[in-house]
C-alpha cells in the first residue's frame, strides 16, 4: 500500500485537536474518519466519514477500526481496553494502547514514571478522608488533590489551602467514589511543556519548548520559545527522550514539566503530567514551526519522514474561552481580532458555548516572545465568546 492517496486515518475524538489534524493533513490527500458522539462535532464538517457514538461503544470503535488503515486519538478518556484488544489481533493503533492505559490513570501514570528514575512530584494515593488528612499533615498548605481519572481543563484538580478545606475538596472530587491522589504543591518558577514526536523506528524531533500559564488549572496562553537557562534546557531534552524511550512513542507526545532553576546553574525538573497526543499548548506550530504539531503526528503514526520542529519566529497563543450564559455560540469583535497585524485566528466550531470551555484560540508571531505576547493580549480582548439564551 502507497502512502499518498490510500491511507485512510481513524480519529477517535472528534474535537478541535482532531479538527487541526484534519486541517493541517489536507494537503496530503488522506482520507479521514472520525468517531465522536456528537452530530455537530468541531471536525465532522472537515471529516471525510463521520461515525457517531460514544467513545466506550466497543462497537463502534471496531468498526472504526475496520474501516482504516490506522488509528489514532485526540484525547485519553476513551475504551483503552477495547484499543489494546485490536492491537492484539494486528490493527495499527499510535499512540500504543499501552501508553493510554497508563497515562489516563494518573496514579499510575506517576507511579510508572517514578520507578523509571523520572523526577516527578511527591504523591499519595488518596482512598478515603483519613488519607486526605495524613496527606495533609505530610505535605502541609497548599497541596494539591486531583482525580486519578477524567480530569480535564481543570476539572478533577483542587488547590487545598487550609484544613478547612479538605472536606471541601473530598467531596468536590467524590472522593470515596473516584480514586484520588495528592500531591506536594511545587513552587515552580515556570512551568513548561516539551513536545517530542518520535516514528517507530525512533526518528524524534522535539519542538522548542513552550512556557505556559494557567488560571485555575486551564491554559490561558503559551509562549515560545520558553525563557529557561542552557542547563534547565539540557535536562529538559533529556528527560523528554527518555521518556519518549521508555514509552516507545509513536506520534506526539506533550510532557508538561516544572522548572525551578535554583543556584550554581543545578535546575530541578519535575514532570507534572503526560498527553499522548497533540497538546493546547502546541497550537502556535500551526503559524510559528516549519511543521505543526498536528501535521508531525499524522506523518508519525504513518511512519513516514518528520518535518522541521525549526521555530520560524517567535509566537504566542491565547486561548478563547467561552463566558456565561451558556446557549448557542455567539461570537463578537471577530473583525476587530483579524484587524491586529500578524494574529491569527483559529474558532473550533462548537456550537454550544459556556463559561471557561475552550471555544477557538489566537495566535501571533513576533520579532521577540514578549512583542508576539502583547500582539495575542490585545487581538484576544476584542473578542468575545458567549452562549445565546434560547
Amino acid at each position: 500500500m502507497t502512502f499518498m492517496g490510500e491511507k485512510i486515518i481513524g480519529i477517535i475524538g472528534g474535537g478541535q485537536l482532531g479538527r487541526m489534524m484534519i486541517q493541517e493533513c489536507s494537503r496530503l490527500d488522506l482520507y479521514f474518519v472520525v468517531l465522536d458522539p456528537a452530530p455537530g462535532c468541531p471536525a465532522a464538517g472537515l471529516a471525510d466519514d463521520h461515525i457517531v457514538a460514544d467513545f466506550h461503544d466497543e462497537k463502534a470503535i471496531k468498526a472504526l477500526s475496520e474501516r482504516s488503515d490506522l488509528l489514532t486519538y485526540e484525547f485519553e478518556h476513551i475504551d483503552a481496553d477495547t484499543l489494546s484488544e485490536l492491537a492484539r489481533q494486528g490493527a495499527r493503533i499510535y499512540p500504543h494502547p499501552w501508553n493510554l492505559q497508563v497515562i489516563k490513570n494518573k496514579l499510575e501514570q506517576k507511579n510508572r514514571l517514578s520507578e523509571e528514575g523520572i523526577p516527578v512530584p511527591e504523591y499519595t494515593e488518596v482512598k478515603d478522608g483519613d488519607d486526605l488528612r495524613t496527606a495533609a499533615e505530610r505535605f502541609g498548605f497548599p497541596f494539591m488533590l486531583k482525580s486519578c481519572r477524567g480530569g480535564y481543563d481543570g476539572q478533577g484538580n483542587f488547590r487545598v489551602d487550609s484544613s478547612e478545606e479538605i472536606d471541601e475538596a473530598f467531596s468536590e472530587l467524590d472522593g470515596g467514589e473516584r480514586l484520588l491522589m495528592a500531591e506536594r504543591f511545587v513552587p515552580y518558577e515556570k512551568e513548561i511543556s516539551a513536545q517530542i514526536c518520535r516514528r517507530p523506528g525512533g526518528e524524534n524531533r522535539i519542538y522548542p519548548l513552550a512556557e505556559n500559564v494557567h488560571e485555575k488549572s486551564i491554559l490561558i496562553k503559551t509562549r515560545a520559545p520558553a525563557e529557561i537557562s542552557a542547563p534547565a534546557r539540557k535536562k529538559v531534552h533529556k528527560l523528554t527522550r527518555d521518556i519518549a524511550e521508555f514509552f516507545e512513542t509513536v506520534g506526539i507526545f506533550c510532557i508538561e514539566m516544572f522548572v525551578i532553576e535554583g543556584e550554581n546553574e543545578k535546575p530541578r525538573v519535575l514532570i507534572n503530567e503526560i498527553a499522548p497526543r497533540p497538546h493546547n499548548s502546541g497550537h502556535h506550530t500551526i503559524e510559528s514551526c516549519h511543521t505543526s504539531q498536528f501535521e508531525n503526528h499524522i506523518r508519525a503514526i504513518l511512519d513516514v519522514p518528520l518535518g522541521s520542529t525549526e521555530l520560524i519566529s517567535p509566537a504566542a497563543m491565547n486561548n478563547l474561552l467561552g463566558q456565561n450564559p451558556r446557549g448557542k455560540t455567539e461570537i463578537a469583535g471577530l473583525e476587530e481580532a483579524l484587524a491586529v497585524d500578524k494574529a491569527r485566528v483559529h474558532i473550533y466550531g462548537k456550537k454550544t458555548a459556556y463559561r471557561r470551555r475552550k471555544m477557538g484560540h489566537l495566535t501571533a508571531r513576533g520579532a521577540n516572545a514578549a512583542a508576539a505576547m502583547e500582539k495575542a493580549k490585545k487581538a484576544s480582548q476584542k473578542i468575545d465568546i458567549y452562549g445565546k439564551e434560547e
